[in-house]
């Protein structure tokens, strides 16, 4: 790594013109990168709504439907806009009640599933058909042109509605979370730093890292919003560290060899290399562990992220390395005393009187543990939406007026003889919940004449392979009714058709909720087994991971149970990731303060000693970092307006704090309590 070093400071000049320059390629790739607005496009494959999801776009030509609330317009003119919808790009059909019979036919020969599911005091219901995905761009646009179509008259909702939206509010908020992240990193670090300029040299080689990441992206197609909006904020967090380290210790060297920068910074390197990538690799096994999701969400985050951390190490011992030798001048003319203390009296005290917190620790463990097992988390997507966004508005109309909770298909073998698509539909109105269920035998039962049915109705919901039905249910998507329902209804259509399959937002979300129940408890246990064996490996200890491991899990415990005490309820994903991200990035708080324990257990000092010069010797740079953590990420989560994101910041604000005082307040009280466990436990831990 010597040889590393000093190639870096020779080739100083080169490296950050070679670094500005691969900002072009990257922003082109960046740019070119699509991004996925539907968190229930991440599903697995497989399952009957996926597969279900796909028949619809290739049988059938639909790849996604939503309802349009019409509001005090008649039918002459409803049926009016409804061609006009049907003329929208990437509208395959409206289905309204002239879809079932002809508006010439009196109300009053109209079955009345029909009429009621279409229209209520003065309003009427269109469910609109898009030839492309819930979140294809063509269905996007084509929201975007039904809505222009009328003002206050026509309201959209349903997924698709959801997905543009969140587009339009992701893109008008991104680019201030990273300013806000950036300014709350500048302003804490300016203060707890020895330089008002460094900070700056470390936005900007961070920033780099964080492009060069984001610009990579190109080669897995497109992106999840949720990993854009959270990729560069995160990186900024989990990485500022890196910087952190390279510096201090640049400043160390300087004192050793004061009339050489350039070797001063070769050793730097060299010191820094082993610390920063040993550091890294815990973190990264986090975001590893998001890989092993069914939902492949994680795999969208874990690989972005992952592959984050190691462009923040590159850029750390290259880039920034080169920064700071170039502008050397410029930072000894802004250097300052530190604002942050040194502290020696606080470890004395901590040391001191460890039962007191070991009796903390005992007396919070089980009420953390009991909260974060019981802590509300909530699958409804529009639920993490502001509600003045117009599909969430027009799901809450549509709610309230029609007692709607969502629209559903259903898919049958079209050789399912008529006799038993009529019981189907019985059986399914006869469920609770359901409102109403449609299809080719609601109409083709002789209460209308031939004559008066549409010529395209059997082709809009039959084809050769799979006939469509639909039902309006009035439970809320994601609740616990909606979920039995969807179960119950699954049973009948499989005692119709073997190879029947129920589609929609509902069924989606009720898969949704049981994959991520299993993925919680999964990417919990692969990350606490990485970071195990990592730290086994580091330590060559099976003691001091057990140690570690548990403290850190005390803290996420913390860190999640304290929304079930405050009556919060989390969106579904942080309850998954945010354990993992905790663990990876906060545990190297309770590495670095485990080597330093060593070390001086190895010199020789008894136990109590030991915790508390490693506590002072550690309590700053700790600070430092959990500091530099919650500014990168605590703005971001009080200023968004997407609950998922807000909340996963929050959390992880919150989060690298309470791991911070768990590690000051309770590590030490470990050392001293279980330093027999750990020397028996570790190869040759007291030796040199």
């Amino acid at each position: 790594m010597k040889k590393f070093g000093q190639l870096v400071v020779k080739a100083r000049y080169v490296i950050l013109i070679i670094s500005i320059l691969l900002l072009i390629p990257a922003a082109f790739g960046y740019v070119n990168t699509r991004v996925n607005y539907d968190l229930l496009y991440y599903l697995p494959d497989g399952i009957d709504t996926m597969t279900g999801q796909d028949i619809m776009l290739n049988d059938f030509g639909s790849g996604a439907f939503g309802l349009v609330l019409v509001d005090g317009m008649d039918d002459e003119n409803t049926a009016k806009l409804k061609k006009e919808i049907e003329g929208v790009d990437h509208v395959k059909n409206v289905l309204w009640y002239d879809s079932f019979a002809d508006l010439k036919i009196p109300k009053s020969m109209l079955p009345k599933d029909v009429y009621n599911a279409f229209n209520k005091d003065g309003s009427t219901i269109m469910m609109v058909i898009f030839d492309d995905t819930s979140s294809g761009d063509g269905t996007m646009s084509a929201i975007e042109n039904i809505r222009t179509l009328t003002k206050h008259q026509c309201k959209v909702s349903g997924i698709s509605a959801v997905v543009t939206d969140t587009k339009s509010l992701v893109e008008s908020e991104m680019a201030i979370y990273v300013i806000i992240a950036v300014i709350i990193s500048i302003i804490v670090l300016s203060i707890l730093m020895d330089s008002w300029l460094i900070p700056l040299f470390f936005m900007l080689s961070i920033g780099m890292a964080i492009v060069y990441n984001l610009g990579s992206n190109v080669v897995m197609g497109e992106i999840s919003y949720l990993t854009k909006a959270l990729a560069a904020v995160l990186q900024l967090a989990v990485t500022m560290d890196y910087s952190i380290f390279l510096w201090h210790s640049y400043e160390e060297q300087k004192k050793v060899i004061p009339n050489d920068n350039n070797k001063a910074m070769a050793n730097a390197i060299t010191a820094t290399v082993s610390s920063i990538v040993g550091s890294s690799i815990t973190t990264v096994a986090g975001f590893i562990a998001l890989c092993f999701m069914t939902f492949t969400l994680g795999l969208d985050m874990g690989v972005v992220m992952a592959k984050g951390v190691v462009f923040g190490v590159i850029a750390c011992v290259t880039v920034l390395p080169a920064m700071v030798l170039i502008f050397d001048k410029a930072l000894v003319k802004t250097k300052h005393k530190p604002l942050i203390p040194d502290f020696k009296k606080l470890p004395k005290f901590i040391t001191k009187h460890y039962p007191v917190f070991i009796i903390i620790f005992l007396l919070l463990v089980f009420p953390a543990y009991y909260g974060q097992k019981n802590t509300n988390v909530y699958y409804d997507l529009t639920l993490s939406l502001p509600k003045s966004l117009e599909s969430v508005k027009s799901q809450n109309i549509i709610s309230e007026d029609y007692n709607l909770g969502s629209a559903n298909i259903v898919l049958i073998s079209s050789k399912t003889p008529d006799y038993k698509v009529s019981k189907l539909l019985d059986d399914i109105k006869g469920v609770d919940g359901v409102q109403t269920a449609l299809g080719l035998q609601t109409v083709l039962n002789g209460s209308i004449p031939n004559s008066f049915i549409p010529d395209d109705l059997t082709k809009e919901l039959k084809t050769d392979k799979y006939e469509m039905l639909i039902f309006m249910s009035e439970y809320k998507t994601g609740s616990d009714e909606a979920n039995n329902q969807c179960n119950e209804i699954e049973k009948i259509i499989k005692n119709y058709s073997k190879d029947g399959m129920l589609v929609g937002e509902a069924a989606c979300t009720r898969d949704l909720i049981k994959i991520t129940d299993k993925d919680f408890t999964v990417v919990n246990s692969v990350s606490i087994v990485l970071v195990f064996i990592i730290i086994a490996l580091v330590f060559k200890s099976i003691s001091i991971p057990i140690v570690l491991v548990a403290l850190i899990e005390f803290a996420i415990f913390i860190n999640m149970g304290i929304p079930y005490y405050t009556g919060a309820t989390l969106p579904f994903i942080a309850s998954i990731v945010i354990g993992t991200i905790q663990l990876g990035a906060t545990v190297d708080y309770a590495i670095l303060m485990t080597n330093r324990y060593k070390s001086e257990r190895s010199a020789g000092h008894e136990k109590k000693i030991a915790a508390t010069n490693a506590l002072q010797a550690t309590m700053k740079s700790i600070i430092i970092s959990a500091c530099t953590f919650f500014g990168a990420t605590f703005g971001v989560g009080a200023y968004s307006n997407i609950d998922m994101i807000s909340s996963l910041c929050i959390l992880m604000s919150r989060g690298a704090f309470i791991s911070m005082f768990c590690v000051i307040c309770i590590l030490p009280a470990f050392f001293i309590i279980f330093d027999k466990f750990i020397i028996k436990g570790s190869y040759k831990f007291l030796e040199k």
